[in-house]
């Protein structure tokens, strides 16, 4: 009878836990602006490119920072957390339609200049990201190559990648919650016969 009640446990909190398996999504994006100043900067028509294992034309990325609180837009610095990041799907290739991730940087924003050394310079911006639902990610968007000078006011996107952990859909919570449920009730009922 003991052998019976370990496999229902089990059974029991390995079906809800199957969804938690996928802990994170892969997202990239190509081309579009970066834009700013002192102010902040933006990001503006960024293709996303992949979502997961989908790939293709399958929406947008977006964002805007905080203002620098160090340093400058063509020497590197920190930009002060906030500002938005926003990815859309299309719905081509089975990607999600409408918006996938809506949040804000947690944390202050680097953007640091990447000198090379046939003397050209690259841009990266990184940092943390939170939406509303308590979604979280990081990401770190690499710019054009500016050639020998600094960064200007504005400048084309290579690529960004960005990696969000998944939230748990609210009806696995409860499928989570039912599987305890009903395993406190064959574990009290054990112990009362016994």
């Amino acid at each position: 009878m003991l052998k019976k009640l370990v496999m229902l446990a089990v059974l029991a909190l390995a079906l809800p836990l199957a969804a938690f398996a996928d802990s994170s999504i892969d997202i990239t994006n190509a081309g579009g602006t970066i834009s700013g100043n002192a102010s902040g900067l933006t990001l503006s028509g960024s293709t996303l490119v992949k979502y997961g294992s989908i790939s293709g034309n399958l929406g947008s990325v977006s964002f805007t920072t905080g203002a620098f609180i160090s340093g400058d837009a063509q020497n590197g610095g920190m930009l002060a957390a906030g500002g938005s990041f926003q990815i859309v799907g299309n719905g081509s290739n089975g990607a999600p339609t409408g918006v996938i991730f809506s949040g804000t940087f947690t944390t202050p924003v680097s953007w640091t200049k990447v000198p090379l050394a046939n003397g050209t310079n690259n841009y990266i911006l990184s940092g943390g990201l939170v939406a509303a639902n308590g979604q979280v990610g990081a990401t770190t968007q690499l710019t054009i190559n500016t050639g020998k000078g600094l960064f200007n006011g504005s400048i084309g996107l290579s690529s960004g990648d960005t990696n969000l952990a998944a939230v748990p859909e609210p009806g696995t919570l409860s499928l989570l919650g039912t599987g305890l449920i009903g395993l406190a009730g064959v574990v009290r009922r054990k112990l009362s016969l016994s």
